[in-house]
């Protein structure tokens, strides 16, 4: 299997860069007339593996939603995961794990190995220190798995944190997303990507980073295509995949509707592939 950063920016070049969300909060379910409870969970991510698989370039599961239900959605988790990956689309499990050691050691068997959770990729925060990250990443690159490092998001409660200069005169965001920048090191394309917020006032220097920008934010909480010129040197717009969720998710739960607007929006931003 070739390695994540790879299989990405092919599925990239294919479908566009768009990666669409998963995100089965109550309001969606009430808006789309389902129950809250394990079988509307179950029928709105069906919903959405019948209208993103073989379709867009990745799809990201927010795991919390799957986890209020306790077991019973853990299961729905599951099974959305294996029925994606088996057409072939990309999982990002957007489950934001961050810890040390064996207990990092052990999300990192949970989401990166080939139990039933295993994904394609999992985001991870990093301010319990950089290195805490290694069981994720020494994982991940033996799995050819990848990373999503949050950096730079765009909630104002993290800006006071991700802003603070270090020692060296370098932002904690710029400091997490040089380090990844160093796992990616001269790879063909990187497997360690960031999160940088579409919506912020100003992004880290991402030039150096040889891998994916994840760029949540896009659509109805107000990012899109200037934002994202603005916040992304020229050189680095081929490594940005647009986040989207609600823009999508809003127009179920008509399959075809749910297609249609995921097709605008890979449209829309098919110049980062340009």
């Amino acid at each position: 299997m070739k390695p994540f950063g790879v299989r990405l920016r092919d599925a990239m070049g294919r479908y566009g860069p768009l990666c669409v969300g998963i995100d089965p909060h109550p309001q969606l379910l009430r808006a789309w007339d389902l129950t809250e409870d394990i079988e509307g969970l179950k029928r709105f991510a069906d919903a959405c593996v019948d209208a993103f698989s073989g379709r867009v370039a990745l799809v990201k599961p927010q795991v919390a939603f799957f986890e209020t239900y306790g077991s019973g959605g853990i299961v729905v988790l599951e099974d959305t995961i294996a029925a994606l990956r088996e057409t072939g689309t990309l999982v990002l499990a957007d489950a934001k794990r961050g810890d040390i050691g064996t207990t990092m050691a052990a999300y990192a068997r949970a989401w990166l190995a080939d139990g039933p959770l295993g994904s394609d990729a999992l985001t991870v925060s990093p301010y319990l220190g950089f290195g805490s990250l290694a069981p994720a990443l020494e994982l991940a690159a033996a799995n050819q798995r990848g990373v999503f490092v949050l950096a730079a998001t765009s909630n104002p409660e993290a800006v006071p944190l991700q802003r603070i200069t270090a020692a060296d005169g370098r932002s904690i965001a710029q400091a997490m997303v040089d380090d990844a920048a160093a796992c990616n090191g001269d790879a063909e394309f990187g497997s360690v990507g960031v999160v940088v917020g579409a919506t912020l006032a100003q992004a880290p220097d991402l030039s150096r980073l040889n891998g994916p920008i994840l760029m949540p934010g896009v659509g109805a909480q107000g990012g899109g295509v200037e934002s994202i010129r603005a916040l992304v040197p020229a050189q680095s717009l081929g490594a940005v995949v647009p986040n989207v969720s609600r823009e999508v998710l809003g127009e179920g739960p008509s399959v075809a509707a749910l297609r249609t607007r995921m097709t605008q929006l890979a449209d829309q931003f098919a110049f980062l592939q340009a």
